[in-house]
């Protein structure tokens, strides 16, 4: 498969044009999207991927968020549960009606694994039919949006990404349901956060399942991870908790090396 980088990034900039980029969100998920493809450009080299698979790689990142605009536009939210499930939004926009897919790559031979992976990527799990190269476009996506997103809940005001005040965040308290996915080592499901804080606790959660060593290396290089494990509270639920979880994540790192 023949991607041509150049008219992939013309596309998407003319698609991101029909939403308004001075809004925070429209502008962060634009960076994000970037971001990700870089990621996942990095993933796929460093696991040995060849060349034509770096490429789909890189593509997936370009194209894993494409119904979170759309998403903004009609919602004004991130939510999933308060609008619609972005990942199988995009996935619809591109091999839907509108057939987005054909703007970015002529060459239909990896349409499976596009659609898969960007259905996929917001998925507590990966689906359990989905096996082989695909599974691991899908891990390799998965582990380069989890990367970014620690970035983003760093650099981006709560308001944007929480739709709460600064003030709200800091005094805001973790709940217990957060926290017992935190000492399972798992990413906290859909439906279970309640509270500003608990958004914090779910988005360092996300570093329990990272898949492969090379994510967990950039994670730990680019630093927003342990910015968000010292993030500064002023309750003391959600500091105590943040302690906690900074134990629990070396715990569960010591394992994940021992089974590296």
């Amino acid at each position: 498969m023949t991607i041509n980088r150049e008219n992939v990034m013309e596309q998407f900039a003319a698609y991101t044009r029909n939403y308004d980029s001075n809004d925070p969100k429209i502008a962060l998920k634009i960076r994000h999207t970037y971001r990700v493809a870089e990621h996942c450009e990095e993933i796929a080299r460093a696991i040995g991927m060849n060349d034509e698979d770096i490429e789909i790689a890189w593509l997936l990142g370009m194209l894993h968020d494409i119904g979170r605009f759309e998403q903004v536009k009609r919602y004004g939210t991130f939510y999933d549960n308060q609008s619609v499930d972005h990942a199988e939004f995009g996935a619809d926009l591109l091999f839907g009606e509108d057939n987005l897919i054909r703007t970015y790559v002529e060459d239909n031979s990896c349409d499976d694994v596009i659609e898969t992976a960007v259905r996929q990527h917001n998925k507590l799990r990966i689906s359990e039919d989905v096996r082989g190269k695909t599974f691991a476009f899908c891990n390799i996506l998965r582990d380069a949006d989890k990367i970014d997103i620690f970035r983003v809940n760093v650099e981006t005001p709560p308001e944007d990404i929480y739709n709460v005040s600064p003030e709200e965040l800091r005094n805001s308290a973790v709940s217990e349901a957060v926290m017992n996915e935190v000492r399972k080592h798992h990413v906290v499901p859909r439906g279970i956060p309640r509270t500003p804080a608990d958004r914090i606790l779910t988005h360092i959660a996300l570093a329990f399942e990272l898949v492969y060593p090379i994510s967990y290396e950039i994670a730990e290089k680019e630093g927003y991870l342990d910015k968000l494990l010292h993030f500064e509270s002023y309750n003391d639920t959600t500091r105590a908790a943040l302690a906690e979880t900074e134990q629990e994540l070396k715990k569960w790192k010591e394992e994940y090396d021992k089974q590296s």
